[in-house]
Parts: C-alpha cells; sequence; structure tokens
C-alpha cells in the first residue's frame, strides 16, 4: 500500500470535514438568549427627565461598556449618529476583520433598549447579519447589561441593570436620533 495515498485522503477528509463544520457552524446562528421578563415601571424616589443629545448618548454608553470590562481591552464601541453603531474587531484564521454593525434603537415599555439590525459590515465579507451577531456573542466578552440575540438579530440594552452610583436608575422615555433629541427618566431613591 502506498503511504502517500493514505495520507492524501486523509488530509483531503480533514479538509472537508473541517469546510463542512464551518458551514454549518456558521449557518445556523443558534439560541437566543431569553429576554429578562418585561417590569412594571413604578418609581421609587424622586424622578427627573433628563434631555440629552446623540453625542451625550455616546459618550454615556461608552463609559458605561469601559466601567463593565474593568481594564480589559474594550470589545466594542458605540457610536451614535443617525442610527447606533457598534464597532470592533473579529479574528478568524489569523486575520483581523474590521466589524460595524448598524442599528435603530426602540425604546421599550420597561424603559430598556433594544437595539434592532438594520445593516453590518465585516472587511470584504458577506456574511448574514445572525451569523455576525452570533460571533460576537461567542467571542467577544460583553458587559451583562448588554443581550445579543443573533436569531432575532437585535442586542437588548438592560437600563435598569446598569450600576450607578447613589442607586440611580434610569430609563428611556423616547430616542429620536435623526432630530438629536433623547429623553431620559432618572429615579432618585428617596433613602
Amino acid at each position: 500500500m502506498n503511504y502517500w495515498k493514505v495520507a492524501f485522503f486523509v488530509l483531503a477528509g480533514i479538509i472537508v470535514s473541517g469546510i463542512i463544520a464551518l458551514v454549518i457552524l456558521l449557518e445556523g446562528p443558534g439560541d437566543s438568549d431569553p429576554l429578562p421578563p418585561l417590569n412594571q415601571y413604578s418609581p421609587k424616589g424622586s424622578v427627573l427627565s433628563v434631555k440629552a443629545t446623540r453625542n451625550d448618548l455616546e459618550a454615556l454608553a461608552n463609559n458605561y461598556i469601559r466601567k463593565a470590562m474593568k481594564g480589559e481591552k474594550l470589545p466594542v464601541t458605540m457610536e451614535v449618529q443617525d442610527d447606533v453603531m457598534l464597532l470592533s474587531e473579529l479574528t478568524a484564521f489569523g486575520m483581523t476583520f474590521p466589524l460595524m454593525m448598524h442599528f435603530d434603537p426602540v425604546v421599550l415599555q420597561d424603559g430598556n433598549l433594544m437595539l434592532k439590525q438594520t445593516s453590518m459590515e465585516i472587511g470584504e465579507l458577506n456574511l448574514p447579519p445572525s451569523t455576525v451577531l452570533s460571533v460576537l456573542r461567542d467571542s467577544v466578552k460583553l458587559p451583562p447589561w448588554m443581550i445579543v440575540r443573533p436569531k432575532e438579530e437585535e442586542i437588548f440594552i438592560h437600563l435598569s441593570e446598569l450600576e450607578i452610583a447613589g442607586n440611580l436608575q434610569v430609563r428611556a422615555k423616547s430616542v429620536d436620533l435623526v432630530n438629536d433629541n433623547i429623553e431620559l427618566e432618572v429615579t432618585i431613591p428617596n433613602d
């Protein structure tokens, strides 16, 4: 028996198996994490209404991402223009690809935010958004208040989980990025 033939077929089998595994991995985004139960908002304290701009929201979000990472390299940065952009990098096959995802923010009944994906760019690759969100969820350590839901192509921002000094609670009232008008409610507990 020729050992070169055996080695060739073994190597070809490994390569074909690897390609099949990669295709299966990229095709299915897997199950999304469940959303926390919808909390009825009942403020216990003094409520302040705060108006903010896109720049304010961007600075606030990046500050809380930085705090949640506790000195580690930032996995994502947020830019807020006419939509919300998350910028990151993905490493695959020994190469690093720039990743830019665009989202429309939606204010939920309980004052939390849902970022609905509208488009994404990852180098020159053309991958489904659910696949990119799945890879982002599985490969990048995100703060616990950011829940990536690949199947639904969205990211849930759990504002009530943000750790704010003085036990303040934040709730979104409205987000109108086109007109640069963001309204938040801040609850100061009465102790």
